[in-house]
């Protein structure tokens, strides 16, 4: 052999083991620009493979997100920088936003070189830094107010409405003028035009225009903003929405456009707390009324937004990207990603919340989501829920609260699970929340593990969240509904290729760490760490190393959140009496040494002191004894007793329930109820702040009112339409909808003696038509039509009498065009009441000129 040839040889391979390599599953091309073929399938122009993106919408540059920023004294670059790298951390490889054109033009549509385009511009250089690619739609009609009250921007939205945007002359020159300048504007940083930036794939016109009939302005309309979109010399393909106007969606089919735009809010939004059951049903499918109409499949499809509004269920965004992948979409953005300096009081918008620090669950719901919309075909079909819960590499469970994703290079899950992976020596990447056979992990912030070579790891680790209250509630700047902990936390790393002593090198900056694990085990602060097997050499790597868009020193994440102690605990809702009461919390700032006690007693007994123990340092948990269950009312408190300072719960108070001076009222308080008494299901005085009300019908409304004896009632009301108005459908019109799970399981050892199904109730008019459905946690329904008259009376009917029957979807999905009802594919089983969660109560619509009406004062079983 050639001497020359075989010291390159050696130089190449020698290279080679010292070059970072992540192995990661086959890509596709996401290189240039993208088209659409004949056939509506969004292709690379390079080698023509399909297009598959999945991310979100972020709005730092605009509007309340920049104002808070400025008000917070946080500079928006940083921000914006901290934040994508989150999001490409997260594996996502889209971005979607709709420009505040009202902040960035004048009146004439003339765009502005102001900051928010300043900012703008910045956001789209980091992502194209981290490899995500961008579709932008310069037009939104949105005011910039939200959530305050005032609109401060002066472009065109500002004196022209969503109706007139689409009529008016002047209106639609502006925008003209708008878009022309918009794709000719060169980005501060990147130096390219926007028109042709080959990160910014596409374009959507504009924002969930509003629109009526007749169709011809609507069509002349979006080929006018569409022509001057390619006036520019744009070749990319311009998107417009549909489904925000279903009448009209002709006129959009007939327009001259490469692909159409959709929403998904699933069970609606705002519902001013947290939905709690099984949603799965409700994004089981994404059905398009006119898939089959040829100008439908000659254009590609995206999701512009989606949501699972006002829940933190780890579970609804991998159902969610398989739905889409069925329904043919290619791209597809969750609205919106909460930008990281204001996600502790998720001020941006109330009904969404999603950030890696502060939600860190539902945040690798999205790293699945994203890895099953990339690995779903398109097309591809499934069986419905709840036999799709396995489907490919990927588990979803509601009862759970686990989503995984589990293949020979990949172990991702969002909870604590004891599924084992796949192939744990070939894996690659393990990122998770809690605990699983490969880490074990008291924390409640996410961490990642990615194999750089073999024997060598990089681990990052988040810091603790702990949620304080219901963030989906009125929010503020000053409600802080999530707290950040800078905990030294316990951690075990199972890797075959590791061992047991593996070496730990702290990488980010400022973390001077280096240590070697004991038996796996190792304690650590949030950080990035280089871990490496015994005697494994790494001087290759280092905190400036680049691999996959990332430096492995980079680490972002929110400072400790300056509050004292916190303790965290919803009290059951009833208590048996003669059986122990468990009670758990969440203790946020209480050291390992730090004790912690609950104070119970009968409402005139004696106080009793018990020991918490702590299974991990956040939780904290005792049993009231049995001799204390006593029929009547247990009160209670927590206290955190540290070396110099004891502190009571609620209210995190100096001193102890005990002390003679103690003079706070606050405590928890729960009923204790003999084995067989009632199980209120419903009651209007104590529930109406945790229901939700559907109206269904066009002119149906809910209120509360009060009885003639004084009770207050929940009164359903379907008027007549007015006149003009076209009569309600047949059907459900309105809809009571309460979670139960809470109330079935503080009686759970009850419910089997329980026979009778009562509700409490009157209507407006004989022959009102009432039914009441009890779901299951796995959303099987039950439903029995209740017989009301016009007198408030008790009416009861047997529990055995509830049969199989399809489960309303309240609150409603959005788009309008969705389903409505899900019946379930199991095979039906006789109503178990230890496995209801949901209690739906429904009023149909009255026949043509009748106004229904039903007051409800409340609904139990015995």
């Amino acid at each position: 052999m050639n001497k020359s040839f075989t010291v390159l040889l050696l130089a190449f391979c020698w290279a080679a083991l010292l070059t970072p390599a992540v192995a990661q599953r086959p890509k596709q091309t996401k290189q240039g620009d993208v088209y659409v073929d004949k056939k509506g399938v969004l292709r690379w122009q390079q080698g023509k493979q399909e297009v598959a993106l999945f991310g979100v919408n972020y709005t730092t540059p605009f509007a309340y997100a920049y104002r808070a920023h400025q008000q917070l004294g946080v500079s928006p670059e940083q921000a914006i920088a901290q934040d994508v790298y989150h999001l490409s951390r997260l594996g996502l490889d889209a971005f979607r936003v709709h420009v505040w054109d009202i902040e960035i033009t004048d009146t004439l549509g003339n765009l502005q070189e102001n900051e928010h385009l300043r900012l703008l511009d910045y956001l789209v250089a980091q992502l194209k830094q981290r490899g995500i690619k961008a579709i932008l739609t310069p037009i939104a009609y949105w005011g910039n107010a939200y959530p305050e009250p005032t609109n401060t921007g002066p472009g065109f939205s500002s004196i022209y409405s969503k109706q007139q945007a689409y009529t008016n002359p002047r209106a639609i020159r502006a925008q003209e003028n708008y878009l022309t300048q918009f794709l000719n504007h060169r980005n501060t940083y990147t130096k390219l035009l926007n028109r042709e930036d080959p990160d910014i794939i596409a374009f959507e016109v504009c924002n969930e225009p509003s629109y009526r009939k007749p169709e011809e302005p609507v069509t002349s309309f979006a080929n006018r903003m569409a022509q001057a979109i390619r006036a520019t010399g744009c070749r990319k393909p311009v998107f417009y929405n549909i489904a925000e106007n279903p009448s009209v969606h002709d006129a959009i089919l007939n327009a001259n456009v490469d692909g159409l735009t959709y929403q998904w809010y699933p069970q609606g939004l705002v519902s001013g707390h947290t939905l709690r059951g099984n949603f799965l049903p409700f994004v089981d499918q994404y059905p398009i009324p006119y898939q089959k109409d040829a100008r439908f499949q000659r254009r590609a499809k995206m999701v512009y937004e989606f949501e699972s509004a006002d829940i933190l269920q780890p579970v609804m965004y991998p159902f969610m990207a398989r739905s889409f992948r069925s329904a043919g979409f290619q791209w597809a953005t969750q609205f919106a990603y909460d930008p990281m300096a204001i996600a502790y009081v998720n001020t941006e918008y109330q009904t969404h919340y999603l950030n890696l620090a502060y939600t860190p669950s539902k945040a690798l719901s999205l790293l699945i989501a994203s890895r099953v919309f990339h690995d779903v075909k398109r097309g591809q079909s499934f069986p419905r829920y709840p036999a799709d819960s396995l489907f490919d590499a990927f588990r979803v469970s509601y009862r759970q609260g686990l989503s995984e994703m589990n293949t020979a290079a990949d172990f991702f899950y969002t909870s604590s699970t004891q599924t084992a992976p796949r192939q744990a020596a070939s894996l690659q990447h393990v990122a998770g929340v809690g605990s699983s056979p490969v880490v074990r992990y008291q924390g409640t912030g996410a961490y990642f593990l990615d194999k750089l070579a073999p024997g060598v790891w990089r681990l990052e680790v988040m810091p603790d969240a702990v949620a304080l209250r219901d963030p989906f509630e009125r929010t503020s700047l000053q409600k802080i509904v999530t707290q950040i902990v800078w905990n030294d936390q316990p951690i075990r790393v199972t890797l075959p290729d590791l061992g047991a002593a593996f070496t730990v090198q702290g990488l980010n900056e400022g973390n001077t760490f280096n240590g070697t694990a004991t038996n796996g085990n190792v304690v650590l602060r949030p950080g990035a760490y280089l871990l490496a097997a015994s005697g494994k050499t790494t001087a290759a790597w280092t905190a400036q190393t680049v691999v996959n868009n990332r430096k492995l020193g980079e680490f972002v994440a929110p400072p400790a959140t300056n509050l004292p102690p916190q303790v965290v605990h919803t009290p059951a809702v009833q208590a048996t009496a003669g059986q122990p009461l468990q009670v758990m919390a969440q203790v946020a700032g209480a050291d390992a040494a730090d004790s912690v006690m609950l104070v119970a007693r009968s409402y005139y007994g004696a106080t009793r002191v018990l020991p918490m123990t702590r299974p991990t340092l956040l939780t904290a948990t005792a049993a009231v004894p049995a001799e204390l269950m006593r029929a009547g009312l247990l009160q209670y408190w927590i206290v955190v007793r540290k070396p110099q300072q004891a502190l009571t719960f609620p209210g995190g108070f100096a001193g102890t329930p005990r002390d003679w001076d103690y003079f706070h009222n606050e405590h928890w308080e729960v009923s204790v109820v003999a084995p067989n008494a009632p199980l209120t299901l419903f009651n209007a005085q104590d529930d109406k702040e945790q229901v939700d009300v559907a109206r269904l019908a066009r002119s149906s409304y809910s209120d509360y009112v009060t009885s003639a004896a004084g009770t207050l009632n929940l009164r359903l009301l379907v008027p007549t339409p007015r006149t003009g108005e076209p009569a309600n459908e047949p059907g459900p019109a309105i809809a009571l909808r309460a979670y139960l799970g809470q109330k079935m399981q503080a009686r759970a050892t009850a419910l089997s003696g329980f026979k009778e199904l009562v509700v409490k109730a009157r209507a407006s008019q004989p022959g009102a038509r009432v039914k009441v459905v009890l779901a299951t946690k796995d959303a099987a329904a039950y439903s029995v039509a209740v017989p009301v008259t016009e007198v408030m009376q008790e009416i009861r009917v047997p529990l055995a009498s509830l049969r199989p029957d399809a489960l309303l979807l309240i609150p409603r999905p959005y788009p309008s065009f969705l389903p409505l009802t899900f019946q379930t594919t199991a095979a039906p089983k006789p109503l178990v009441l230890s496995e209801v969660e949901v209690l739906q109560l429904i009023l149909d619509a009255g026949a043509e000129g009748t106004a229904p009406s039903l007051d409800i004062e409340s609904i139990w079983v015995e």
